[in-house]
């Protein structure tokens, strides 16, 4: 494998006390790049979040940050290296996860893991026994990558 395609996910951000952990898989180019939780300008999760919340949509990334501690949210992602070529979950290879069990396991109040796509999904359940969490709900929600709308308008 290449090194030069290897990636790493960034640090989780994490509330006082979260009762949700959102999960992607790993970061998209322009997330990478610009050092951004679903920093693609097309990426439709920040918009989704704020609607859910009955919110004036924030522009700026810390605002956007400091609405998610401020509504319990912890933001992280199931991979925490990869390699992979381009910015589609399918290109992923190699994937080493980061350490969910003991994320929730040092943050008890956790008690929903909501999984940005499929491949958050599929990772998860892949690497860990979440049954072992009895307290935790683990859904699994559609993506909000903007690579879904392509595809979706090109059929």
């Amino acid at each position: 494998m290449d090194l030069k395609n290897q990636l790493t996910s960034f640090q989780p951000i994490v509330p006082k006390r979260p009762n949700v952990l959102i999960l992607g898989s790993m970061p998209g180019g322009i997330s990478l790049e610009k050092q951004q939780y679903y920093g693609n300008p097309r990426n439709h999760f920040w918009k989704i979040l704020f609607t859910l919340f009955n919110e004036p949509f924030l522009e700026r990334y810390e605002d956007k940050i400091i609405f998610c501690k401020q509504h319990g949210i912890a933001l992280w992602d199931t991979i925490a290296t990869c390699y992979r070529k381009g910015s589609l979950d399918a290109a992923i290879k190699e994937e080493v996860p980061n350490d969910i069990i003991g994320f929730i396991a040092k943050h008890p109040s956790i008690k929903l893991i909501a999984c940005n796509g499929g491949k958050a999904y599929d990772i998860l359940h892949k690497h860990f026994s979440i049954e072992t969490i009895p307290h935790v709900t683990v859904l699994k929600l559609p993506s909000t990558s903007p690579i879904l709308r392509t595809l979706y308008e090109n059929v």
